[in-house]
């Protein structure tokens, strides 16, 4: 999941090689994500709104919705 998180990132900002996603999993098996872009970037991750980012979101739980997991997606500028 965080290869598909990464390659949508990577389309939507303009410094693609800065962007990073780690993974780890919580004691109750949910699979946080935290994506990780420059700060002039985070803007463009998360939108108007934060359309984008719901969006973003709304992707990964469904991607996890079929390996039976939960996902919780989080963005941080570096």
């Amino acid at each position: 999941m965080d290869e598909l998180l990464h390659y949508v990132a990577c389309i939507l900002v303009d410094h693609p090689e800065s962007v990073v996603v780690e993974s780890e999993t919580d004691d109750d098996g949910t699979v946080v994500l935290r994506l990780t872009v420059r700060p002039d970037d985070i803007g463009k991750v998360i939108g108007k709104q934060g359309r984008t980012a719901r969006a973003m979101r709304n992707l990964m739980h469904a991607a996890a919705e079929q390996r039976q997991v939960r996902v919780n997606v989080q963005f941080v500028d570096a």
